[in-house]
């Protein structure tokens, strides 16, 4: 087995006995809800991790984007510091000194009015159906018991009862209905068939604008603004789930604003929590969230005051600029080098935005899972989806010199079959 160098002098062998021990006591004490590489992180900073054999690995996936400003990164891991001296929890029972700012900030790095904050991505989905439904009955005037809302095939909203049931990957539905009823589905990218597919119970829209789990597929130039003016004329709500592809992650603050979109709802989450604690959000209008009564929605963890405190020095940092443009500048490094290993054979075909991309590897290579773990053998970190892709998305930290060695290493594992 070769042997792969990092630019500062770790190797990256195969699995160890030390792994291999670990591995096996996870998978014998875990429930088989994923499928790990052999690889056993002990700690990590910026880009690169350390397993417990002492191998260092560059992350190319940076936890599907919750890791957007790396592992560790200082002014996260010192804000979170001073908030674990002071108060982490007091639920939502009570007011605290960190929640009206976090809520201020927030709605305004969205241009909107009012914040409602969860946990994670999946539950700031199914608050945002909560809220369409009850918007659609208390201020569209559609009928009780009909409201529906749109979705795109190939969409990834999370893993609940409620989102599988608008899902269209047989894993995530298989075994699991009876599904919850309310929503049509469309192609992604075809604003005519989104179109057709509105009426007057119609209460939203809900789509991700770069769609992540489906391989980093971006919409045709223009969909999402023919989409935006749709709704908006038709009195649809459309929520954009920019858990994945928001705060930094495609060169902008979020995915929409490529096409000058401004959706009705911003759902957040991932990168919100700076990799240190989980915080999600449904951020919109007074006459949106304002539907909610108390009792009607909540969460013992959500904007508590740790997470508050994480996501408001998130906020900080991307006031700057500077993570967006790392994003933008090294998201066109990226996508050239994979139009190169395309252009050579390597790669069947790439596509993404900014520092994010699916790149699609030929059958001869084993398929996406072979791939990842022959990068693992090479000291980088990525996972496979849908079989036969790969998704990038490093760490909006990485410098230039590690993003071309990771990539050199990707066309070292394409130049060969498996």
């Amino acid at each position: 087995m070769s042997v792969a160098v990092t630019p500062a002098g770790a190797a990256s062998p195969g699995v160890t006995s030390a792994t291999g021990d670990a591995v096996r006591a996870a998978e014998a004490r875990s429930a088989r809800n994923y499928h790990p590489l052999p690889v056993v992180i002990a700690s990590a900073e910026g880009a690169w991790t350390t397993d417990i054999d002492g191998r260092r690995h560059l992350d190319l996936l940076a936890g599907y984007s919750a890791l957007n400003f790396g592992h560790g990164h200082p002014r996260l891991i010192a804000a979170a510091k001073t908030q674990l001296d002071r108060v982490t929890l007091t639920s939502r029972a009570f007011h605290h000194d960190r929640f009206a700012d976090f809520c201020t900030e927030l709605a305004d790095l969205c241009g909107m009015e009012t914040v409602l904050p969860m946990n994670t991505g999946a539950e700031a989905v199914e608050t945002a159906v909560k809220v369409a439904r009850k918007w659609g009955y208390r201020v569209k005037g559609v009928a009780p018991g009909a409201a529906r809302i749109v979705v795109a095939a190939g969409n990834f909203h999370g893993r609940t009862t409620t989102v599988v049931s608008f899902s269209s990957d047989p894993g995530a539905r298989d075994g699991f209905g009876p599904f919850t009823p309310g929503f049509d589905t469309v192609p992604f990218g075809d604003a005519d068939a989104l179109e057709a597919a509105l009426t007057d119970d119609t209460v939203a829209v809900l789509l991700e604008p770069v769609q992540g789990e489906a391989g980093v597929c971006v919409p045709p130039a223009g969909y999402l603004a023919r989409v935006r003016e749709t709704t908006a004329r038709r009195n649809v709500l459309l929520i954009a789930d920019e858990i994945q592809s928001g705060l930094g992650r495609t060169g902008r603050t979020f995915a929409c604003e490529h096409e000058q979109v401004t959706p009705d709802v911003y759902l957040l989450g991932k990168a919100l929590g700076g990799g240190v604690v989980p915080v999600s959000a449904v951020v919109s209008s007074r006459e949106v969230l304002g539907v909610l009564r108390p009792g009607q929605h909540g969460s013992t963890f959500g904007g508590n005051p740790l997470a508050c405190a994480v996501a408001l020095e998130v906020i900080a940092m991307l006031r700057t600029g500077e993570f967006q443009q790392r994003a933008a500048e090294l998201g066109t490094r990226l996508h050239a080098r994979l139009h190169e290993m395309t252009a050579a054979g390597l790669v069947e075909a790439s596509r993404g935005r900014g520092l994010w991309a699916g790149v699609d590897v030929a059958d001869r290579h084993g398929g996406g899972g072979a791939v990842a773990r022959r990068m693992l053998e090479r000291g980088v970190l990525v996972k496979d989806t849908h079989g036969s892709t790969i998704r990038l998305a490093p760490p909006l930290v990485i410098t230039e010199q590690d993003l071309e060695w990771g990539l050199d290493r990707l066309a070292e594992v394409l130049a060969r079959p498996a």
